[in-house]
C-alpha cells in the first residue's frame, strides 16, 4: 500500500479488524486512518458556516467555542434568495474557509421539506417545495465541490421534525414519498452529484433510514446512480451490521461496536465483501478531497460582504402600504428605532450548525453610519431579550473588550420609554423576532406567534406613530395577521448572518431593492397547516396524513386563504408580464418563454415562477405545482425574456402500482406568475402522454378493460358473445357507471359468460399483445 492518495488501494488483503475500523469514525469528526495508506479525514459542520472543533475545547461539540469562520445567512434566508448563482459562490466560499481550517468534508446543505413550521430546526432547510429545495441545495453543493471539497446533502430521508426525532417512525405512503419528500435529494444527486450523503435520525415506515436497504441502496444507488459515500448523522446507527447491510458505509462518531462487524462476517451474517465495498467508498473520498485546492486562509472582508449580499437578496418584502419603504437617508427627519433585536442580532439558529462569526454587524450601528446628519436616530429597547446564546450578549466596546449588553426586564418601563420615542418620530423602525431558545435543533416549536410583549409594543406604538415599519428576524414562518395591519410596510428578514444588519439597511434605506420571494406559505393561524393534526405524532410515529397537500399544495388546491402566499415579494418597482410562448422542442419536452418588463421607477429583480397546472374537478393531485424559477433583474422601462424548459416528469405522477413515473395523455395548463397566487400568465401545453399502458390482470376494472387499446376489443369481443351482458351498454347509463368499478374477475357470478375460464383467457390474451 502506498501514501499516495491517487493511486490504487487494495483492500482485499486487510485484516478484518482493520477493514471494520473503516467503517466507524476514528474521533468525534475524523473519519478512521490506516497509517500512510489511508488518510483520516475531517469532517465539519456547517451548512451555512465551518464550525470547526476548537482544539482546546472540552467536550467533543464545543457549540458556541469553534474556531471562527463566515456566519453566512442560513439556508432558509439564501433560500428565499431563489438564486443558484448566488448560492454557488456561498459554496466556493464555504469550501475555501473549509480548506483554510483544514476541513475535507462540509456536512450541508440540509434539503428536508419544511412540512410544518414548528419544525424547529426549519431554518436550516430552503423550502416547502421540493423544487426549490432541490435546486438551491445542488447549486451550493456545486459551489462546494467547485474546490474540490466535499459537500454531504442531509438529513437523507422524511426528517421534518425535532420531536423524538431519534426513535419516531415517520409513516408515508409512496406516492407522497416520490413526489414530496425524495425530489430534492434525488435532484442534488443527479446534478450536482454531491460526495456524501447523510442517513437521518428517524425511522421511515418503521425502519431506521440508517439500516434502510430500500432508501440507501435500491433507490440512492441503484435508481439514482449516487457513487459516494453514505454517513451516517451523529448516533443515528442503532444495529452496525444491519446499516452496513442496508448500504451505510460510515458510521459517525464511533461508537466503539467495530467488534460487532467482526464478529458478524466471521459467523457469516455479513459479508466481508460489504466492508470492503465501503471501504473503498472512503478512499474514493480521500481521493477526491485530495485533489481539493489548498489555502492557509481567506479574504475576511470579501466573505463577510459575500454574506451582506445574501443576507439582502433573500429578505423579504411582505408589506408596503403607501411606498412607506425605503425611507430617504438624506432626509430631514426622525426615525426612532425601537427593539433590542436591532442592537443585538438575530443571526442564526441554535445547534450543531451554530457558527462564531468573524464579526458581527448590528443594525442599529448600521443605520448611524449610514444616515446623513439631517436625520435624527434614537433607540428603545422595547423588550426584554432572552437568549441563550452568549455570543448575541457581547458587543466590542471601543477599546475593543467584549461587554455584556445591558438586558433591563422591566417590561412596563421599557414600553413607556418605547411609546414616548415614537410619539416625536416621524418614522418608527420596529424591530421583532423570536429569541435564541425559540428555534434550534433537538426541540420543535409549540405556536408560530411572536412573543406577547413585542405585539404589545407594535399595538402601542403604532397609537402614537402612523408610520412604523416592522422588521421581522426569524429561522421560522410567524403569524403576521393578527398585527401587520398596525404596520405599514414590513420586511422579513429572516436570519441574516454576520452581515444581516447591514443588509437590513440597504434595504430600509434603498440602496438596494428587496428581491427576496417566500420559499413557504404564511397562513393566518397554526390551525391552518395541513399537517397541524398529525404534527408531530404520539406513540413512536407520525403519520403524513395530509400526504402530498404540503404548503400551497394545500392552500391553492382548496383555494385555503393565507396571510401571504408561497413565491410573494415586493420591490421597490412593479414588473409586467407578457408574450408567453410554449413550443414542442422534442419527445415530450417543452420551451416556455415570457418577456419580463421592469416599469417602475428603478432598478430591481423579480422572480418568474413557472407552474403546472392540472384542473381537475374531482382533485386527484395538487392544483399546480412550480416547475421552475429565473431571477432577472432589470432597469427601469428594460425587458427582458426569461426560459424554461419542461419535461415529461414534470407533467408526471408516481404509479403506485407501476412503482415509477408516469404522465397521461391530455391538456395541461402553463402559468408563469409572481407567486403561486399571483399568475399573470397561462397557456395550454397538448401531449399524447407516455404511451406506457397499465398491464391488464383478473382484478383490473371493467372501466381498465374497456379503455385498454387491446382489452378494450377482446372484452367487447366477449360481452358480444353473452346477451345477458347486453344490461352493460350505453342504454343504461347508470348500471353501466356501477359495473366500470367491478373488476372483471368478480363478475364471475353475474351469468354474463365472465367465467374464471373466459376470464383467464382474456388475461392471457391481452398480456401476450403486449
Amino acid at each position: 500500500m502506498t501514501a499516495d492518495p491517487h493511486a490504487e488501494i487494495s483492500l482485499e488483503d486487510l485484516p478484518l479488524e482493520e477493514l471494520a475500523s473503516l467503517t466507524s469514525g476514528r474521533s468525534t469528526w475524523q473519519t478512521t486512518g490506516i497509517n500512510d495508506s489511508i488518510k483520516a479525514l475531517t469532517l465539519s459542520d456547517g451548512p451555512h458556516g465551518i464550525r470547526k472543533q476548537n482544539p482546546h475545547a472540552e467536550d467533543s461539540l464545543a457549540l458556541g467555542t469553534s474556531v471562527p469562520a463566515t456566519c453566512f445567512p442560513p439556508a432558509v434566508t439564501l433560500g428565499s434568495a431563489w438564486d443558484p448563482e448566488l448560492a454557488g459562490r456561498v459554496g466556493a466560499a464555504l469550501a475555501r474557509e473549509a480548506s483554510a481550517l483544514g476541513v475535507d468534508v462540509i456536512l450541508g446543505p440540509g434539503v428536508n421539506i419544511k412540512r410544518s413550521p414548528l419544525c424547529g430546526r426549519n431554518f436550516e432547510y430552503f423550502s416547502e417545495d421540493p423544487h426549490v429545495s432541490g435546486v438551491m441545495g445542488a447549486a451550493l453543493v456545486t459551489g462546494i465541490q467547485s474546490r474540490g471539497i466535499g459537500a454531504c446533502i442531509k438529513h437523507f430521508a422524511v426528517n421534518n421534525q425535532e420531536t423524538d426525532r431519534m426513535r419516531v417512525s415517520a409513516d408515508v405512503d409512496e406516492r407522497t414519498l416520490r413526489e414530496i419528500y425524495l425530489p430534492a435529494f434525488e435532484h442534488v444527486v443527479k446534478q450536482a452529484k454531491p460526495y456524501t450523503v447523510m442517513s437521518s435520525y428517524n425511522k421511515l415506515n418503521g425502519v431506521y433510514t440508517s439500516q434502510n436497504h430500500w432508501l440507501l441502496t435500491e433507490v440512492l444507488r441503484d435508481e439514482w446512480g449516487f457513487d459516494g459515500l453514505v454517513m451516517s448523522d451523529w448516533g443515528a446507527v442503532n444495529d452496525r451490521v444491519a446499516a452496513l447491510a442496508a448500504g451505510l458505509d460510515l458510521e459517525m462518531p464511533p461508537s466503539g461496536t467495530d467488534a460487532e462487524i467482526v464478529d458478524a462476517v466471521e459467523e457469516g451474517r455479513l459479508d466481508r465483501s460489504v466492508l470492503v465495498s465501503a471501504g473503498e467508498r472512503l478512499v474514493e473520498l480521500g481521493r477526491r478531497v485530495a485533489r481539493a485546492e489548498r489555502y492557509e486562509d481567506w479574504d475576511v472582508d470579501a466573505h463577510h460582504e459575500l454574506a451582506r449580499e445574501a443576507a439582502r437578496a433573500g429578505a423579504v418584502l411582505l408589506k408596503n402600504d403607501g411606498d412607506l419603504l425605503p425611507l430617504d437617508p438624506a432626509a430631514r427627519q426622525k426615525v426612532a428605532v425601537i427593539g433590542e433585536l436591532a442592537r443585538i442580532p438575530r443571526y442564526q439558529g441554535q445547534g450543531s450548525s451554530h457558527v462564531v462569526p468573524t464579526r458581527l454587524d448590528a443594525a442599529w450601528d448600521a443605520l448611524r453610519g449610514a444616515v446623513g446628519p439631517d436625520t435624527e436616530l434614537t433607540f428603545s429597547p422595547g423588550y426584554p431579550l432572552a437568549s441563550t446564546d452568549l455570543l448575541a450578549f457581547l458587543k466590542p466596546d471601543e477599546g475593543g473588550a467584549a461587554q455584556p449588553s445591558a438586558q433591563p426586564t422591566d417590561i412596563p418601563t421599557l414600553l413607556a420609554d418605547a411609546v414616548t420615542a415614537a410619539r416625536s418620530a416621524n418614522v418608527v423602525l420596529l424591530f421583532l423576532g423570536l429569541p435564541d431558545i425559540a428555534e434550534s435543533e433537538g426541540m420543535d416549536r409549540t405556536t408560530i406567534d411572536l412573543p406577547a410583549e413585542q405585539t404589545a409594543l407594535l399595538r402601542a406604538v403604532a397609537e402614537v406613530c402612523s408610520r412604523v415599519v416592522v422588521v421581522l428576524a426569524n429561522g421560522g414562518v410567524v403569524a403576521v395577521s393578527e398585527w401587520q395591519d398596525a404596520a405599514g410596510a414590513v420586511l422579513e428578514g429572516w436570519l441574516g448572518g454576520q452581515a444581516g444588519g447591514t443588509a437590513i439597511v440597504d434595504l430600509l434605506l434603498g440602496v438596494h431593492s428587496p428581491s427576496g420571494r417566500l420559499t413557504e406559505s404564511i397562513p393566518h393561524r397554526l390551525a391552518d397547516v395541513p399537517s397541524h393534526l398529525f404534527f408531530p405524532g404520539a406513540d413512536g410515529h407520525v403519520v403524513h396524513g395530509e400526504g402530498r397537500y404540503v404548503g400551497y399544495r394545500h392552500y391553492d388546491t382548496l383555494g385555503t386563504d393565507v396571510a401571504y402566499p408561497f413565491g410573494h415579494g415586493l420591490t421597490y418597482s412593479r414588473f409586467d408580464y407578457s408574450d408567453l410562448e410554449v413550443e414542442e422542442t422534442g419527445e415530450n419536452e417543452w420551451t416556455v418563454a415570457a418577456t419580463i418588463t421592469n416599469s417602475g421607477r428603478r432598478f430591481a429583480q423579480e422572480v418568474a415562477q413557472l407552474y403546472v397546472a392540472f384542473d381537475e374537478t374531482h382533485p386527484t393531485r395538487p392544483r399546480h405545482e412550480l416547475r421552475g424559477f429565473t431571477k432577472i433583474g432589470l432597469a427601469p422601462g428594460e425587458s427582458g425574456v426569461v426560459r424554461f424548459t419542461l419535461t415529461g416528469r414534470d407533467l408526471a405522477w408516481w404509479s403506485a402500482s407501476r412503482h415509477d413515473w408516469r404522465f397521461d395523455a391530455g391538456t395541461f395548463t402553463v402559468e408563469i406568475g409572481a407567486s403561486s397566487r399571483d399568475i399573470r400568465l397561462r397557456a395550454q401545453l397538448a401531449t399524447p402522454g407516455d404511451s406506457v399502458v397499465d398491464r391488464l390482470g383478473p382484478m383490473s376494472t371493467l372501466g381498465a378493460w374497456l379503455t385498454h387499446p387491446v382489452g378494450s376489443r377482446l372484452i367487447g369481443d366477449a360481452l358480444a358473445q353473452s346477451p345477458a351482458a347486453a344490461q352493460f351498454t350505453d342504454a343504461n347509463p347508470v348500471l353501466l357507471e356501477m359495473a366500470r368499478a367491478v373488476p372483471l374477475a368478480k363478475f364471475e357470478g353475474f351469468n354474463i359468460g365472465l367465467t374464471a375460464e373466459v376470464v383467464a383467457a382474456l388475461v392471457e390474451a391481452a398480456q401476450q399483445a403486449e
